[in-house]
């Protein structure tokens, strides 16, 4: 019987992985963060293109649930069941269908923290 801590154990691992890959990307391939997150998202499609994204999910729960290669799990999967329902167009109404709602929440937290906060630019 797995325990609840166990399950915590590994979601924390496994999101901790990808958040390292990530960051390896950055330090070591001097790769900047838009780069490092297109990679991520493009990661997540491809393992969900291949069928394997679900499998990882049900392994490690939120610790694949939660970083940005869910992100692209999210709008290929979104992509594919909508496109077997209405075809081409379905590829595109797919995947906003699924994401919009954290895309839509990404934008208005956003916009309310540019509001709270001041940004400060560097100081040289």
């Amino acid at each position: 019987m797995i325990t609840i801590g166990f399950t915590f154990l590994v979601a924390f691992v496994v999101g901790g992985l990808i958040c390292v890959i990530g960051q390896l990307l950055m330090d070591v391939g001097k790769l900047t963060p838009g780069h490092t997150l297109s990679i991520l998202v493009v990661v997540g499609a491809i393992l969900d293109g291949l069928n394997l994204y679900e499998a990882f999910i049900n392994f490690a729960g939120a610790g694949a649930t939660i970083p940005i290669t869910s992100f692209g799990n999210s709008l290929t999967h979104g992509a594919m069941a909508e496109a077997e329902k209405h075809g081409w167009i379905g590829l595109l109404t797919g995947m906003f269908e699924v994401t919009s709602s954290g895309i839509s929440a990404a934008i208005l937290f956003g916009f309310i923290a540019a509001l709270i906060f001041k940004p400060k630019g560097k100081v040289d």
